[in-house]
């Protein structure tokens, strides 16, 4: 097929260093003190309100910042105009593991108050199996106001996804046009981190980490991606991918492909971006970009639609297959419980194979047709 229309999210560039001052010369420096001191106050104050009101008409820093006090309104002026771009550019540097990968995940206030979603899957990390480790790696993005202040509470590496005109706070029930609306403007987002250099990790907040994945992703794969149901071959196009958990290497395959998939939401209309990937990794043009798709076993990679079975092998667990927010905190706690008991074990019983999840309860098919 002809290669879509491209979607753009333009970005202004980062701001070049300020010029250095230049240094008075040495000789006749003492002569010079005398004649300056009537002047020089003056002309910094001048000078001082000359760049600060050059910033403030430039936001995207052409200009050299002037230094200024914290409580200074001109300076409170200039920290809001510091671009989102810059914010992210920094909150993925500090985040990004020595390849420049990042964990991510997306957060509105509905997952994110004490004892919800978020803090079920921050301590996911704190008891797996060389997890603890990837916190330190991983960037909440908080959708709303609400979500973005309980985030720096928990976490370190947080953002800001504002969008204006839209709310994203309350739960989004699966497929209403609010829920179609925020799993868009992710995949956006996670178009823009490709752009910037960095690989991701991306993770629903609702998947519980139990062991470091690293280990079980493929070297040659682009996108690698988790799976509702796994036909036992990674590349067989079989298999019914699940957005909610991707590895994702940056580059310009990827980056191709992620501008291809978002475009093609207006070829799926009323469908989320996960149907659309099941329809379009079909498509002649992926092969055409020569993008490497993998799919990830539900032996490591499961979830409610199709559990991980074997807890000594078990990286992830995912609440899909499940509608309703407090029927996912349900079974997830659920969980938790199971491989925290599993932990307790010692090693000769670890590896017995009748051990076995006690979830879905809520999630399951059965209480949800009731």
């Amino acid at each position: 097929m002809a290669k879509p229309p491209r979607h753009t999210l333009t970005m202004p560039s980062a701001h070049p260093r300020g010029i250095p001052r230049r240094a008075l010369p040495r000789a006749g420096a003492a002569l010079f003190l005398v004649t300056l001191v009537g002047v020089a106050l003056p002309m910094a104050v001048l000078h001082r309100a000359a760049v600060s009101r050059h910033s403030l008409e430039d936001p995207w820093g052409r200009y050299p910042l002037p230094l200024l006090a914290a409580d200074d309104e001109e300076g409170a002026q200039g920290d809001d105009l510091d671009s989102e771009d810059l914010k992210l550019d920094r909150v993925l540097q500090k985040a990004s593991m020595r390849d420049n990968t990042v964990i991510l995940t997306t957060l509105n206030v509905a997952w994110a108050s004490p004892g919800s979603v978020i803090d079920l899957f921050v301590d996911s990390f704190r008891s797996g199996v060389g997890t603890s480790s990837l916190l330190n790696h991983l960037v909440i993005i908080a959708f709303d106001g609400d979500a973005y202040r309980q985030c720096v509470k928990i976490h370190h590496y947080c953002f800001a996804l504002g969008t204006e005109g839209v709310d994203f706070s309350e739960e989004k029930r699966f497929l209403t046009s609010g829920y179609l609306e925020m799993m868009w403007k992710r995949l956006d987002f996670l178009r823009l981190v490709l752009e910037k250099g960095y690989s991701f990790i991306f993770s629903d907040a609702d998947i519980m980490w139990f062991r470091n994945p690293f280990p079980h992703f493929y070297p040659d794969g682009d996108l690698q991606i988790a799976c509702d149901h796994y036909v036992g071959n990674s590349t067989d196009l079989r298999n019914i991918a699940n957005g909610g958990f991707n590895y994702v290497k940056s580059n310009e395959r990827t980056i191709e492909f992620y501008s291809f998939w978002y475009s093609s939401r207006l070829r799926y209309p009323g469908y989320h971006d996960q149907d659309v990937f099941n329809a379009i990794k079909h498509d002649p043009y992926v092969a055409d970009i020569g993008l490497e798709i993998k799919f990830l076993s539900t032996a490591y990679f499961g979830g409610f639609c199709e559990p991980s079975r074997d807890l000594n092998k078990v990286c992830t667990m995912h609440a899909n297959c499940c509608i309703g927010l407090r029927s996912k905190i349900h079974d997830l706690r659920i969980m938790m419980e199971d491989w925290r008991n599993y932990l307790s074990l010692p090693p000769s019983l670890k590896r017995l194979t009748t051990l076995s999840w006690r979830v879905p309860q809520n999630c399951s098919l059965s209480s949800q047709n009731q």
